[in-house]
């Protein structure tokens, strides 16, 4: 079994889960129906009635759900680990064609401050200026005023 994919093994833990969790919900739904049929009235009869019928069709939907996400988490890894074989194998293949190294030039040293000044003006964020932030507070105070004075003026008239 050590050879077995994770995938398949959540899809049989997930089948047998499901299994179990119908069999409770049809035993809750019996539950109801035996009430339904000791009651006494009618309108207790259809209250209980109805109840097994919602139990069963809430707890099919909740068995359906539980299932389509333990197969979507089956599918995740399983692509995952697809993909993680595929980037393993990858640089195998790649490995036997690498391109001679690069000489490097006497003048690069001189041009790299100027990349390094760009990156640093590009990194930091742009700043909001000091007057828009002011004016915010503004508003919401006269938003606020305005939805207290509509009540006053609701009770008024």
């Amino acid at each position: 079994m050590a050879d077995a994919d994770l995938d398949l093994t959540i899809r049989r833990q997930a089948k047998q889960q499901q299994k179990v969790l119908m069999e409770a919900v049809r035993k809750r739904r019996d539950h109801y129906a035996a009430l339904a049929a000791k009651a006494k009235d009618t309108d207790s009869k259809q209250r209980y009635r109805q109840l097994a019928k919602d139990v069963l069709e809430i707890g099919t939907a909740t068995v359906k759900r539980l299932q389509m996400s333990a197969d979507n988490a089956a599918y995740s890894y399983a692509s995952s680990i697809r993909r993680a074989v595929e980037a393993a194998a990858a640089p195998k293949k790649a490995a036997p064609a690498k391109a001679p190294a690069p000489v490097k030039k006497a003048a690069e040293p001189a041009t790299t401050p100027p990349k390094k000044a760009a990156k640093k003006a590009a990194a930091k964020p742009v700043k909001k200026p000091a007057k828009q932030l002011a004016d915010k507070p503004a508003e919401q105070k006269s938003q606020k005023a305005a939805r207290k004075a509509a009540p006053k003026a609701a009770k008024n008239a």
